[in-house]
């Protein structure tokens, strides 16, 4: 008997919206049942509309369903969006307003007071604000919301920093990234601008990765996030990698700790064990000690592309200690983190009203 909750996918021909097809293939809990996108897709089969550009088949089932029009007449109530920041502004009120869950990849609203910023191992505890959100539903048996994740070079870097923080305090944090072009959707960077080539501007990424940076390691006060008392500084760069963020960062603790006790928060951080979420890595920060690791091409696909890879742990003549660490930015930084807060909603019974999983195992 097939238990599972029928999901949508919103933009779902774009880079996040493949990677959500692959990574909903063979869920436990959740199966694709509806997949929507531009209007110039409407009406097509899938796989007549999509340029598929990831590594495994598109599933023959996915690729005939047919793609439907994006508006929340026929959606299923839990919908997955991977939309253009301007078209996700537009669309996700009007999904949450006509009662889905509306999970969402896109920056549009990560920083509404209202609305969660959310890593699970990082600050479930903010799911919390979704009962302030008021998207005018017309059922109050059916009342939608929306929940966000961070941008793909914020969850590895904050990832690192939680456990860090949680120990120790911080006081400054400064980062410069390496940033994969698949980061950029596709087609993403002109190949003559990127290849042989680094580019030392990626627009609003520094901004945005500042911001939620302390929104992230914020506390819930009083119903308000009251953001990270940490000086954040980032420097964000495009370099000629398909796959996989790398960031060097630098930190100021707000006591002090050894490389032994940095390495033991690391190691010890396991904020998720026994919630049984399937796409939660067993290890979400692992540290590896080989001098010319964490490699993108090498590392990214730890803990199923989830696991954020830390190494070169060493101190620091202008702060305390520096440290590299890397993520994969399409599956933990995109449709991967989206998925996790679905989970960890699910395993709450926070989806919705009527809306209800079998947690089991994780895979």
């Amino acid at each position: 008997m097939n238990n599972k909750q029928n999901v949508g996918i919103l933009g779902a021909t774009g880079m996040v919206g493949q990677r959500f097809i692959q990574l909903l293939e063979n869920h436990p809990w959740f199966q694709v049942s509806w997949l929507a996108a531009s209007d110039r897709s409407s009406g097509k089969t899938y796989g007549d509309a999509v340029r598929w550009k990831l590594d495994t088949p598109l599933p023959p089932a996915i690729a005939s369903m047919p793609v439907s029009p994006a508006v929340p007449d026929d959606a299923p109530q839990i919908i997955f969006a991977a939309l253009d920041t301007d078209i996700a502004r537009e669309l996700e009120p009007k999904f949450a307003a006509a009662g889905c869950a509306v999970i969402s990849n896109s920056s549009a609203f990560r920083m509404q007071p209202d609305v969660p910023l959310v890593i699970p191992e990082v600050n479930a505890d903010h799911l919390a604000l979704l009962p302030q959100q008021n998207w005018n539903a017309a059922s109050q048996q059916r009342k939608g919301y929306i929940v966000t994740n961070p941008n793909c070079s914020a969850i590895g870097l904050v990832l690192a920093l939680k456990p860090l923080e949680q120990r120790f305090g911080l006081r400054a944090v400064f980062v410069s990234t390496m940033q994969a072009v698949s980061g950029a959707g596709y087609p993403g960077v002109p190949s003559l601008d990127i290849l042989g080539n680094v580019v030392p501007f990626i627009r609003n990424e520094e901004e945005k990765l500042e911001a939620e940076t302390q929104r992230l390691l914020g506390r819930l006060e009083e119903g308000k996030i009251a953001p990270l008392n940490a000086k954040v500084s980032a420097q964000c760069n495009r370099v000629a990698v398909e796959d996989g963020h790398t960031e060097s960062v630098s930190i100021q603790l707000a006591h002090s700790a050894t490389r032994q006790d940095i390495l033991a928060a690391w190691r010890e951080f396991h904020p998720l064990r026994g919630a049984n979420l399937p796409t939660a890595p067993a290890q979400p920060v692992e540290y590896d000690a080989r001098e010319d690791r964490p490699q993108p091409r090498l590392d990214r696909m730890r803990g199923r592309g989830m696991t954020a890879t830390v190494g070169r742990l060493r101190p620091c003549s202008l702060l305390h200690w520096k440290f590299t660490v890397l993520s994969h930015n399409t599956i933990r930084g995109a449709a991967g983190a989206a998925l996790l807060n679905a989970e960890l909603l699910a395993s709450r019974g926070m989806l919705l009203p009527g809306v209800s999983v079998s947690p089991g195992t994780s895979a």
